[in-house]
């Protein structure tokens, strides 16, 4: 598996895994993003929803389902991060002192109009 396809499983398993609430559901929120819009030369303002998914680091590397896909979970990450797909505090997690530190999930770069 090539760095681009690790780093898409990552994306799956983060929205896989979450982050467990009270009532059973998983942490994902939606967050109002303001815009302006050029609209053939007049401006609009557009609110757009995007979903947002987050995981602990503790939670991601104690899976045994992840454990099983990564074979450098750690560098799988910081690739990422690299690439701007996720976002996370520090540059090395390590298991147990970084267990609390939250992955996030970025959505994906907007596409520019023609």
């Amino acid at each position: 598996m090539n760095v681009e396809e690790e780093v898409g499983r990552l994306k799956e398993e983060i929205q896989r895994l979450g982050q467990q609430q009270p009532d059973g559901s998983y942490k994902n929120f939606i967050v109002s993003v303001l815009y302006l819009v050029n609209v053939h030369r007049g401006y609009q303002y557009r609110v757009t929803e995007l979903s947002v998914h987050e995981v602990k680091f503790g939670v991601l590397f104690n899976d045994d389902r992840c454990a099983n896909i990564f074979e450098a979970l750690v560098g799988t990450l910081r690739a990422a991060k690299k690439r701007k797909v996720l976002t996370y505090d520090g540059e090395l997690l390590l298991q147990g002192v970084h267990d609390n530190v939250e992955i996030t999930l970025l959505p994906p770069p907007a596409v520019a109009a023609a």
